[in-house]
């Protein structure tokens, strides 16, 4: 069987997601090679972490139990990340997870962090921000620790994260 990191290397252009489902479905059919695919977000090739996110992200919302066990690395791995692809996926997966107090401290940290700068990636922003309102509404985060955050959205080049400020600023 090829190696996940060569799976992920190949496919379609180099900005979509290749032959990821491939792996995805490798994944969710034996759990034990969630590991291997975990290992490939330390790979070279930006477009194979990205892929290799990507798949992780999909495995996670349908066993978000499987990556739970994860989280400790992602905070220290994937936080320290300046790969767009990389920070929205761990955006998206906080929100799927089960966190420790720990956990949900250092999350909040780092979301927080990503959304001091309109300069952010829009997609980092607008995960980011939705993560956030789901943490408000469970309770883990105010609505005044993070709307000044939203508010600095509204100036971001990006329309689509000005609107989606907006928006999440009425949904809290």
């Amino acid at each position: 069987m090829q190696e996940f990191i060569d799976i992920l290397s190949v496919g379609g252009k180099t900005n979509s997601l290749g032959r990821a489902e491939e792996v995805m479905a490798a994944v969710l059919a034996d759990k034990s090679k969630l590991s291997e695919l975990y290992q490939c977000i330390f790979a070279d090739d930006p477009w194979v972490r990205m892929r290799a996110a990507d798949s992780l992200e999909k495995i996670c919302r349908a066993h978000p139990d499987w990556v739970e066990s994860y989280i400790d690395k992602m905070l220290q791995d994937w936080a320290s990340s300046s790969q767009p692809s990389i920070q929205w996926h761990l955006a998206q997966i906080l929100a799927e997870v089960r966190l420790t107090g720990g956990q949900k401290e250092r999350a909040l940290t780092w979301l927080k962090e990503m959304l001091l700068s309109n300069e952010v990636d829009w997609i980092v922003a607008v995960n980011t921000m939705k993560t956030l309102v789901q943490f408000c509404h469970e309770g883990l985060v105010t609505k005044e620790e993070v709307a000044p955050l939203f508010e600095l959205q509204h100036q971001h080049k990006s329309n689509t994260v000005r609107k989606k400020a907006a928006q999440f600023l009425q949904d809290l």
